[in-house]
């Protein structure tokens, strides 16, 4: 039997979304990659989830507007509430997000990564990755998480409350 080894989550800190976030691009091929990689960590949304992605998967109740539909993956419904942030992405585009490839995407993603000064490896997929942890690090219970992320069972969620409770015995470590 094959066992799979559980690679260790990798996410962005608040400080370096915030640094992505403030980057200005006289390029637009830069600032549409900056904001749909942005909307992805707002929401969680997969490259594959977020490419097909229509206005008529967004839904509002009262004065929640939320994406309901089948991940594409697994075909379990994920709703994820959307932001004031995310909000203000889709209507920038007029709910018709500009993706370009994976490839160039996650290319792009190595010099915005470069300009806002972050060490780490960015590509797409790191988006889901903070946008998961950080969900669970402001306390929304990993069943939300779960729904949101659209996976199958809790299990698949429970290796970024890892990363949650590392961050925190971090935290309290700089406490004495």
């Amino acid at each position: 039997k094959i066992s799979r080894k559980v690679k260790d989550v990798v996410c962005l800190t608040d400080i370096e979304l915030m640094a992505i976030e403030q980057l200005k691009f006289n390029i637009d091929r830069l600032n549409y990659v900056k904001d749909v990689f942005l909307f992805s960590c707002y929401t969680g949304l997969s490259f594959c989830d977020l490419s097909t992605l229509t206005k008529t998967d967004i839904q509002c109740t009262g004065d929640v507007h939320y994406i309901k539909r089948n991940r594409a993956k697994t075909d379990v419904q994920y709703i994820i509430p959307l932001s004031v942030k995310a909000m203000y992405l889709l209507e920038k585009y007029n709910y018709n997000l500009p993706v370009i490839s994976n490839q160039k995407t996650n290319a792009y993603l190595k010099e915005i990564g470069d300009m806002a000064g972050i060490k780490k490896n960015l590509h797409f997929h790191l988006a889901r990755h903070t946008a998961l942890t950080m969900m669970l690090s402001n306390g929304v219970p990993i069943e939300i998480v779960a729904k949101i992320a659209g996976h199958t069972n809790i299990r698949q969620t429970q290796h970024y409350a890892k990363v949650v409770e590392q961050r925190v015995l971090a935290y309290a470590s700089k406490l004495n």
